[in-house]
């Protein structure tokens, strides 16, 4: 794998609103912003990366990389994320992380890419036991005429975005823990506890 292929994204463009309407990837964990623990570890497995945010642009183009919008209005979700990066892109391939998983793989695009290739699939989805997560996904951007006319027809499940595609689903069940998101401002202090510990 040539990590020059993929481009990162890291999708911090929602609402937060199980967090109270807070910008979720701008909250601290450790004194650190959580979109830069993301960065921290996907960085190193892409060639690019972009940070998706529709609000407080100026504050996420001070990590230093491009931050791109969603085009389709009104918050709509994380394949309205991965839709501006697949716009964005430059390279063949995309992979999404969201700027509420701290503890992100950090073999997660390898595994995701060998799986794609090796299945000659259209895109790969992190799974752990029998939980799928798409927002950890890679993806050829060839998809991004389909996925356009998905959301144009108003659609906005992921799942079943993708089940009309071709699909590898990879297992990371040695790495359960990695897939831990941070919803509510209960969870980031319980992980602040945690990490203190």
């Amino acid at each position: 794998m040539k990590i020059e292929a993929v481009t990162g994204v890291v999708l911090a463009g929602g609402l937060g609103r199980r967090m109270g309407q807070v910008d979720k990837g701008l909250q601290l964990l450790q004194d650190k912003p959580m979109v830069a623990w993301v960065i921290e570890r996907l960085a190193p497995q892409v060639g690019a990366l972009l940070i998706n945010a529709n609000r407080n642009g100026e504050r996420y183009a001070a990590f230093a990389y491009p931050v791109v919008a969603d085009a389709i209005p009104d918050f709509a979700g994380p394949l309205a994320g991965l839709h501006a990066a697949l716009s964005a892109a430059e390279t063949p391939f995309v992979v999404t992380a969201p700027c509420d998983s701290p503890f992100l793989p950090v073999d997660l695009v390898f595994r995701l890419f060998s799986a794609l290739t090796a299945a000659d699939a259209e895109i790969a989805v992190a799974r752990t036991g029998d939980q799928p997560h798409p927002v950890f996904c890679l993806c050829r951007r060839e998809v991004l005429p389909h996925l356009t006319a998905y959301l144009l027809a108003g659609e906005r499940k992921f799942e079943r975005w993708y089940s009309s595609l071709k699909t590898v689903e990879v297992a990371f069940d040695d790495q359960a823990a990695a897939f831990e998101n941070i919803n509510t401002l209960d969870e980031l202090a319980y992980f602040e506890a945690v990490r203190k510990a």
